[in-house]
């Protein structure tokens, strides 16, 4: 990719990989990014928390168990101990010594290069500052027109609003509630940039409505070719998947407007 695209609406639906290239290289790492960018991503999705010592660091749980060699909370550890586990000897033992990478590092590795859509997580302890240190990292690398923030929580969408009402928000939500009260819901929570839906939830009705309203659609997270064709034939702006490759080649497979 040259660099030259934004988070606006486009032609075709910007391919963002799920955690990164998180089928060939393990979730939310260097790795996985890197990948993603080889694989034809315009863009990656990925999870932040904040560690011990207040830095925003890439790790979709809680705690480090799940994908790393350790033990423990995240909030409780500062970098220096978050940067001692292993958190590629999970995925394959090719990527040992692989390190849980700080948002930081993940800026300056591929932010001049892909999108990037900084998932807000919720701290078990209720510890604020998150949002105040993703947003000052964006400013600091002057990266507000290839971020996007996106949250299952809406609190942490208002906190990041107050903080940034120039910067992009995403507001991720699933399946669990009958569709009438859903479009009530989404109409109550107010306007965001961006929806993110569970991609069984995005219909033409759907697309339309974001579009009266001047917001996008990004669906997550479609891996079944026959979904993302179904997915472009809507119309949506975006789309999470673990396989940037096959999407890509599906989007080849449309002729590109003049």
């Amino acid at each position: 990719m040259n660099g030259n695209f934004s988070l606006s609406p486009a032609a075709q639906p910007l391919i963002v990989a799920h955690r990164g290239a998180s089928r060939v290289a393990p979730a939310n790492t260097l790795s996985a990014f890197l990948k993603a960018a080889e694989l034809g991503a315009d863009g990656v999705e990925l999870d932040v928390h904040l560690s011990a010592d207040g830095v925003p660091v890439v790790i979709h749980d809680d705690t480090v168990d799940a994908t790393t060699d350790g033990s423990g909370w995240v909030a409780d550890m500062s970098v220096a101990q978050l940067k001692q586990l292993d958190a590629g000897s999970w995925f394959d033992r090719a990527f040992a010594g692989e390190r849980i990478p700080t948002l930081e590092e993940v800026f300056q590795a591929v932010g001049d290069r892909l999108l990037v859509n900084v998932e807000l997580k919720s701290s078990p302890s209720g510890r604020r500052g998150l949002e105040r240190a993703v947003v000052a990292l964006v400013e600091r690398y002057g990266l507000a027109e290839r971020v996007w923030l996106s949250s299952f929580s809406l609190a942490a969408l208002r906190r990041a609003r107050r903080l940034a009402p120039h910067m992009r928000l995403g507001l991720l939500y699933g399946p669990g509630m009958p569709r009438a009260l859903q479009r009530l819901w989404l109409r109550l929570v107010g306007r965001y940039a961006a929806y993110h839906p569970e991609h069984g939830l995005v219909d033409a009705p759907l697309v339309a409505w974001a579009r009266r309203r001047g917001s996008q659609v990004h669906a997550w997270t479609v891996n079944d070719p026959s979904e993302m064709r179904r997915l472009v034939g809507l119309g949506v702006d975006g789309i999470i998947t673990d396989l940037p490759d096959v999407l890509r080649g599906i989007l080849g497979e449309r002729p590109r407007p003049s």
